[in-house]
């Protein structure tokens, strides 16, 4: 059942990827769909958590330390992403912040001695070699002139492990993960709306907000169901299946885009399919 958990929880999650990427294309403005994003995750996280029971636990000042320091990992990631991409090129700087996942799985494998099977590392590290070949593009450039770019990269792959790998950290605590995530989103979006950052045209505005918002539902179902998945499986099976979320946005790009990928690209494909058969077996 957590494999089944795991795997919808890189679908919905990649379909948060894939409706940014809609905004990109239409013009949205990035503040106003990061803004729609963690808005109507908030609330996404804030009525699970409800419904669950557990709000009352935000009296816990773990659960706040917890939500602040996800929160960081999650809105300062995300922004070191983006600026990273300004000094070095995407096929390089996607595939390098993804390997916070070595992080949660070493975190997962040698600090909570949770097993790994040696048929479940080979099919890890087809998903890990996915990851990386789906931000294959032809013809971008691989050199890197920016000193700049390592220490954005660098400091992007830690807190995007602070995201990924704080949720089994939390869960080994007995901290439910509906309102760690609810402060979480709350954070980033109160961090969003600082004053500085362009907002665009007004159409663009209003693109970026509603697709943002499309986007923040599929961002909340995706984070729950991985929380959930580490609950009931092992974060360092878990935690690479997740990070095959990106594989939804290429999927999207060929079927709505008509996008052509590269030999890596459908490479990426067959490896995440062996690696999933294989963590199965």
């Amino acid at each position: 059942m957590w494999l089944i958990t795991a795997i919808g929880s890189a679908i919905l999650f990649g379909l948060a990827g894939w409706w940014m990427k809609v905004s990109q294309m239409r013009g949205g403005s990035s503040r106003m769909l990061l803004l729609g994003l963690y808005a109507s995750g908030t609330a996404g996280f804030g009525v699970h958590a409800l419904l669950e029971g557990t709000f009352h636990m935000l009296a816990d000042p773990r659960v706040w330390a917890a939500g602040a320091a996800i929160g960081a990992g999650s809105a300062w990631g995300n922004a070191l992403f983006m600026k990273a991409l300004n000094y070095g090129p995407a096929s390089l700087t996607s595939p390098l912040t993804n390997m916070n996942i070595v992080l949660v799985v070493a975190l997962a494998t040698w600090i909570y001695h949770e097993p790994l099977s040696a048929s479940e590392a080979a099919g890890i590290t087809l998903l890990l070699l996915a990851v990386v070949f789906v931000a294959h593009k032809r013809k971008e450039p691989l050199t890197i002139t920016e000193k700049r770019w390592f220490v954005l990269v660098g400091a992007a792959i830690v807190l995007f492990a602070l995201r990924n790998g704080g949720l089994k950290v939390t869960d080994e605590l007995g901290l439910s993960s509906a309102p760690i995530l609810f402060i979480a989103y709350a954070l980033s979006l109160a961090w969003f709306f600082l004053p500085g950052q362009s907002k665009g045209t007004r159409a663009s505005s209003r693109t970026g907000l509603r697709l943002g918002i499309i986007a923040g539902l599929f961002s909340y179902g995706g984070l729950q169901l991985y929380a959930m998945a580490l609950a009931t499986g092992q974060a360092n099976l878990a935690a690479p299946i997740f990070a095959t979320n990106s594989l939804v946005v290429a999927a999207g790009a060929i079927a709505i885009y008509k996008e052509r990928l590269s030999i890596m690209q459908w490479t990426a494909f067959v490896f995440t399919i062996a690696g999933l058969i294989i963590i199965r077996l």
